[in-house]
């Protein structure tokens, strides 16, 4: 059976049925299921040889999914795929993954986790300073006392267990004193991990994670005054030919490169991120697609005329040049769907000769 045929096979596959309801293979015998365990194992090898796949996690989980039948949609993106011709690969795998509607309410579980933990550290301060004032008091009203009471008779042992109620009261107070401290650099610290986790270590520019956040943010901006939004997927040409023949490293000065190019052209109006892998993605606000196109174009003709040294070796890179497809946001209710578009529109880019930009 052809992988289009399995795909669609387990597209059209009907709902399991209800407990009570008898089917002969609705529950497999225990050797039937070893056998279909292992027969699935195989077709997903073949099915990441056929088309080089790198062996991830997600691409695991989504390959399995398509040929399991378990998510019947992602069984008829493939046969879709495979029907017409066009290419079954990371970049392809990437964009299922990023048009993935769960993926946003796992980004935004992980927003509120990180907000109801630095809530929490607040009000810790708020109690460690209020216990410290508390005990100020306390220390206060206690001296005042001691004094007074400071006179020869049999008050003696009053005053000393006072002022061991005092010294213990001090030294509650010093401890909460540095409590608060700690918990000062433990906001500190996240507000720097959060940073952190919103940028691209290698290229220094956001990241898809914080592109998602700009992206749905930027887009209720828009459709609330009325201004149009516009967004591209830009991919380096030939990326996989520079690492082999130059080396990774040299691979990552060039992804460098250009998203030094991209941050330099891209103004106030753009928001540049690296999306993964050789792609980077932009955001155009307050322009429509043809006049987003007509801007990137610039920046992708500026790039090709420059010429790239491998300082390493010594031997020039070459042209570095890029492909983009660009979409606009605010044309569509679904603001993910410009995602598909613009993808859609850079790979007929890379289908047309590269170094263009197309427009969806």
């Amino acid at each position: 059976m052809s992988f289009t045929s399995t795909f669609l096979a387990r597209a059209n596959r009907k709902p399991a049925l209800p407990d009570d309801v008898s089917q002969d293979d609705a529950a497999p015998a225990p050797g039937r299921a070893a056998e279909a365990r292992r027969a699935l194992l195989d077709r997903i090898a073949e099915f990441i040889e056929r088309y080089d796949l790198p062996v991830t996690a997600i691409n695991l989980a989504t390959i399995c999914g398509g040929l399991s039948g378990s998510q019947p949609e992602l069984a008829q993106a493939f046969a879709a795929r495979e029907i017409a011709g066009e290419p079954i690969d990371q970049r392809w795998l990437d964009t299922l993954a990023r048009l993935d509607p769960d993926s946003q309410p796992r980004i935004a579980e992980l927003e509120t986790l990180m907000d109801k933990l630095e809530y929490a550290m607040v009000r810790f301060a708020q109690t460690a300073r209020s216990a410290q004032s508390e005990t100020s008091d306390h220390r206060g009203a206690i001296g005042v006392q001691i004094a007074a009471m400071a006179e020869p008779g049999d008050i003696a042992q009053v005053l000393d267990l006072s002022r061991a109620m005092l010294a213990r009261i001090e030294q509650v107070e010093a401890a909460m004193a540095r409590s608060e401290a700690e918990t000062a650099a433990l906001r500190e610290n996240l507000a720097k991990a959060r940073i952190e986790a919103d940028v691209d270590h290698l290229t220094g520019l956001p990241n898809r994670r914080a592109f998602e956040r700009r992206l749905t943010s930027a887009a209720l901006e828009a459709r609330t005054k009325g201004e149009p939004l516009s967004l591209a997927f830009c991919d380096l040409d030939h990326f996989k030919m520079i690492n082999d023949r130059h080396g990774h490293e040299a691979g990552d000065r060039v992804l460098r490169a250009l998203a030094s190019s991209l941050i330099e052209y891209a103004g106030e109006s753009f928001f540049v991120a690296r999306h993964g892998g050789e792609e980077f993605v932009l955001l155009f606000y307050g322009l429509d697609k043809e006049t987003a196109r007509e801007r990137l174009d610039m920046m992708r003709s500026a790039q090709a005329a420059r010429q790239l040294m491998n300082r390493d070796s010594g031997q020039p890179f070459g042209k570095i040049t890029f492909s983009a497809g660009v979409a606009e946001v605010t044309e569509d209710a679904d603001t993910r769907s410009a995602l598909a578009r613009a993808d859609a529109a850079l790979y007929r880019a890379k289908q047309e000769g590269r170094n263009r930009v197309m427009m969806a």
